[in-house]
């Protein structure tokens, strides 16, 4: 498996979990210390933790230590790096449409009339 294959399967598989994606959107959206962000969920900071290390691992949060807390944000450009592979997904779903609609039609010119 490629470099980049297991990296789409990091990213993909850590933004599987709406949790996950929570905790992401809120660390777009500004810096967030660990415990601030076990405060928002009704789950222990150990559980909120082994989410933040999946993130991490993906590549798509960030941690540094400020003080005694563990601050993370989240990285834009790992963010972007998902929607790239989605919008290459769609491209080629797209081409392989038209590709059945020019089969199709095709089909539909070489079809006797009925009668």
């Amino acid at each position: 498996m490629s470099d980049d294959e297991e990296r789409a399967d990091a990213l993909f598989h850590a933004l599987a979990d709406r949790t996950r994606r929570d905790i992401v959107r809120r660390v777009l959206a500004g810096e967030h210390s660990v415990s601030a962000l076990a405060a928002k969920y009704d789950m222990s900071f150990a559980a909120v933790q082994k989410h933040i290390a999946v993130l991490e691992k993906a590549g798509l949060i960030t941690k540094r230590r400020r003080g005694r807390e563990a601050m993370t944000s989240g990285d834009i450009d790992a963010v972007r790096s998902v929607g790239s592979m989605l919008m290459e997904l769609e491209t080629i779903w797209r081409g392989r449409i038209a590709r059945i609609d020019d089969l199709l039609a095709e089909t539909s010119d070489h079809t006797p009339p009925k009668g």
